[in-house]
């Protein structure tokens, strides 16, 4: 079995403090990508920057406190990259992948945009671009005869059942219909050619739901979204035989807005 999951911490620093060095001491996970980390390796404690029987890849943004991709690892990879070739956006902590034995593992921290502004025009040209690494990494992969997962924080709830008010924020950053068209390319078996792996295992229901603003009662309310993702090639999408997200018990527990999404796969 493989088990791997993705969850963004939305401050690495501030989750340690509130229940994730815990969680991290109890995972089941081989593999745990994690967004949102906020920090340069040398601000982390010793014990979340290289945990004991970890190896661990740090990409920090460019920009001090933002954004910040990592991948924890049970077993030292063959390979790490960071970033996509981008020129724009591989300085920006959203991107690093690994290879371990028959898979590619990626961590993602897609912008999240806001209709309107410049962080929108960002958010779609991060897409564009995107899509076109995607495309070839599944292409090397299948020629090296390896499987991809992409996990993360994809900011976009991709169907109605993604967000429990999808009225609501139809005009949002989010569930806007070209963000939505865009994750069904990625989706479509002709285009983009991956599987929304919690989708296909949940097919028939509202969620589950993988972030809940601080805001009001959304958490309690279980008013959330789906924005994280595990993106799998189909061949691994196929050896999934559960998939679960890891909301906490209540709002005090939480460590982060969003919650762990787990996935564990079958070798």
């Amino acid at each position: 079995m493989l088990t791997v999951t993705s969850v963004n911490v939305n401050g690495l620093r501030a989750a340690a403090k509130k229940g994730f060095v815990e969680w991290l001491a109890g995972t089941q996970a081989d593999v745990l990508c994690l967004q949102e980390v906020r920090a340069e390796p040398q601000q982390l404690p010793e014990h979340v920057r290289a945990p004991e029987g970890w190896h661990v890849v740090h990409a920090p943004a460019n920009a001090k406190g933002r954004a910040g991709v990592s991948l924890y690892t049970r077993r030292e990879p063959d390979a790490v990259r960071v970033g996509f070739g981008s020129a724009e956006f591989d300085g920006g902590g959203r991107y690093v992948e690994a290879d371990l034995p028959g898979v590619t593992v990626a961590s993602l921290y897609l912008p999240s945009g806001e209709v309107g502004t410049e962080r929108q025009e960002e958010k779609a040209r991060f897409m564009g671009e995107f899509l076109a690494h995607l495309k070839g990494l599944r292409e090397r992969a299948a020629a090296d005869g390896r499987e991809v997962v992409v996990c993360g924080d994809w900011n976009i709830a991709h169907q109605q059942a993604d967000l429990k008010n999808w009225r609501g924020n139809t005009k949002n950053s989010g569930f806007l219909p070209e963000e939505r068209e865009w994750l069904t390319t990625v989706f479509d078996p002709q285009a983009g050619g991956y599987v929304d792996v919690v989708r296909a295992l949940h097919p028939d229901v509202e969620g589950p739901y993988t972030w809940w603003s601080y805001r009001g009662r959304a958490f309690d309310n279980d008013s959330g979204w789906r924005i994280d993702y595990q993106v799998a090639t189909p061949g691994l999408a196929e050896r999934a035989v559960k998939a679960y997200v890891e909301r906490a018990a209540t709002h005090g527990e939480r460590w982060s807005d969003h919650a762990p999404v787990t996935v564990v796969y079958d070798r």
